[in-house]
């Protein structure tokens, strides 16, 4: 499909729910009614085949240049009508298509003016193509509102005026195309790669990738202008030399200063070294803050080994050569300090061979430090995508202990947790690559105003391809959440891809893996995901078995998943005749039951 861009779906579809308006059928049904009664088509075309007797789901999803979401539901996602002889102005019904996310209106006769309030016409659309029209008037600025725009194309038209620079805060946008138009005055400077026959046929346009943009004229006074310029040159040397002088001086000084400051909460610390840390293990039940820091450099950033939403964690090293992890919690004014503490002493008391156990913490003036054991082979993110050294059998045995261990908290744990942030981030490798489980029970003591909703939109900690659809609408954390976020993370095992970066799929598609991966199902093409480097080594049916495991996880509907039970039950299965773990180290209270794998494959 290529004049389609794949974009960035899921998250536009999120964002859609978030939305206070009431979305349903009726409107989409509305919007393409007032399209054809503001357009004028020729008889027998295809917009005027358009019939609506038929209002049951799906019926608009037969109409010529509609595109839908799903084909038994009235949600549009394309509309092309390009090349069908319309004439009349840009449709101001197309507001009632709220789940629009592509627009073709392209070889028409349309003309009139865009609409200075274009974003509540079209705020999700990727790709706008209005180009060989008869539009005039300026390029309306609230352009910049449509912040999913990926391709506009305004080719041949008759707008005039600048291009309005408010457009270069479009992130998304990869293409821009204005030719031949009537448009004047400088090119904005864009953050993609633009070609001279996208700004050609614009008399008045200057600047990249065109000629230079040249100052008026001025009148012939050939002495002045270079005496001025000596004088201009001489002056500013001396600013400059004078800049530079006091620059080198205070350099060194800067780069101190800029030192301390990383670390500048731990200097503070300094008069409260001998505050006692709370150990739940009796073998370092002595330990003081002040050995913290000494093991830790005084929290210096050399000792920084990983950082999110809840913190950062530095590595510590005892003067006996043994290390442990200290996590530097986020400031936080939601929870007191007897609630912290009793937070603390219910997650020091829960105890998996996949979760990664709480050691101890410390309270110091406002300071909240965890103490965790040091886990030797980093991340499952880190062996993922930057060391490359996990082949399938390993891979399989993390999968199989993390299930294990989050199966654990949501269906055994007294009181039950939901983790909120499960991710490759958060599931860490002892030295036998024994996954365990991080973060646990955190996600409670963040300020309200860090909840799963800002991650969501700023892309941290639990990225924005680990966050369940559904979060958008309910904004409430769940289990069948968790999930979702652990089938994402069964989809990178499988395919050795980024969450939200997919190297392998086209340059066109900017979608998230879970994108991906549909968009190959729909294709019926979905062993093409599995990680070129572990096919052919006899591994084969248990990738697709994992696989098919991890597409049930990532269902659009939370009560089509499998409870992490049912996921674990399902990965240990596959993984039998590996024996990674022992059968009674998952003292589940739920009874055993049989999982048919084959009944939780996506129906896509």
């Amino acid at each position: 499909m290529e004049s389609r861009s794949y974009g960035n779906l899921l998250q536009i579809f999120l964002l859609m729910l978030l939305s206070s308006r009431i979305y349903s059928s009726q409107l989409d049904i509305e919007c393409l009614k007032s399209i054809k009664q503001s357009l004028k088509a020729p008889n027998g075309s295809s917009i005027d085949s358009w019939s609506f007797g038929n209002t049951s789901e799906g019926s608009i999803c037969h109409f010529s240049g509609v595109e839908c979401w799903n084909p038994g539901e009235n949600k549009i996602l394309n509309l092309l009508l390009s090349s069908m002889g319309l004439e009349g102005e840009f449709p101001s019904g197309l507001e009632n298509c709220t789940t629009l996310t592509g627009l073709d209106l392209s070889n028409n006769n349309l003309a009139g003016r865009l609409p200075a309030d274009i974003s509540n016409k079209i705020p999700f659309v990727t790709n706008l193509d209005l180009s060989f029209n008869n539009f005039t008037g300026e390029i309306p600025s609230d352009i910049s509102n449509c912040s999913f725009l990926n391709v506009i194309n305004l080719q041949h038209n008759r707008l005039s005026g600048t291009i309005p620079w408010k457009m270069t805060i479009l992130g998304r946008l990869t293409s821009l195309n204005v030719a031949d138009n009537q448009l004047s005055g400088p090119i904005p400077a864009f953050n993609f790669s633009m070609s001279a026959s996208s700004f050609e046929g614009n008399p008045g346009l200057c600047g990249r990738p065109l000629a230079a943009c040249h100052a008026p004229a001025k009148k012939d006074r050939t002495g002045i202008i270079i005496g001025s310029a000596v004088v201009g040159i001489v002056v500013t040397l001396l600013i400059v030399g004078v800049i530079i002088y006091f620059c080198l001086r205070k350099v060194t000084v800067k780069k101190k200063k800029t030192e301390v400051a990383d670390n500048m909460w731990a200097k503070h610390l300094k008069g409260v070294k001998g505050t006692k840390v709370s150990m739940f293990e009796k073998s370092i039940s002595k330990m003081k803050l002040s050995v913290l820091m000494a093991s830790t450099n005084d929290f210096s950033k050399e000792n920084i080994i990983g950082s999110g939403r809840t913190g950062t964690m530095y590595r510590a090293t005892l003067p006996d050569g043994s290390s442990f992890a200290v996590k530097r919690l986020q400031e936080s004014s939601q929870h007191s300090e007897s609630q912290f503490i009793a937070e603390m002493n219910t997650l020091g008391s829960v105890r998996h061979p996949n979760l990664l156990p709480l050691l101890g913490f410390c309270v110091a003036k406002k300071e909240k430090l965890l103490v965790y054991k040091h886990m030797p082979n980093g991340s499952l993110y880190d062996s993922l995508h930057r060391n490359d050294s996990l082949d399938w059998p390993l891979r399989l045995k993390i999968s199989i202990g993390a299930a294990k261990g989050l199966a654990w908290l949501h269906h055994s744990c007294n009181p039950r947790i939901l983790h909120r942030n499960i991710s490759s981030k958060s599931i860490l490798l002892d030295h036998d690559y024994t996954p365990k489980i991080s973060d646990f029970g955190l996600a409670r003591l963040m300020n309200p105003v860090d909840t799963h909703l800002s991650t969501f939109v700023n892309g941290e900690f639990g990225d924005l391809g680990y966050v369940a659809p559904e979060y958008g609408r309910t904004l409430t954390a769940t289990a069948k959440g968790d999930v979702y976020s652990f089938g994402v993370v069964l989809l990178e095992l499988v395919t050795g891809e980024k969450p939200t970066n997919v190297s392998i799929a086209p340059d066109s598609f900017k979608g998230s893996l879970v994108e991906w991966i549909s968009y190959l199902s729909n294709g019926s093409i979905l062993q093409d995901a599995v990680d070129k480097t572990l096919i052919g080594k006899g591994y084969d049916g248990e990738l697709l078995q994992v696989l098919k495991v991890a597409c049930s996880c990532v269902l659009p509907g939370p009560k089509q998943r499998p409870t992490m039970f049912e996921v674990y039950q399902l990965l240990q299965a596959i993984g039998e005749r590996y024996k990674f773990f022992a059968d009674d180290d998952l003292p589940l209270l739920l009874p055993s039951t049989e999982v048919d794998l084959d009944e939780l494959i996506v129906a896509q």
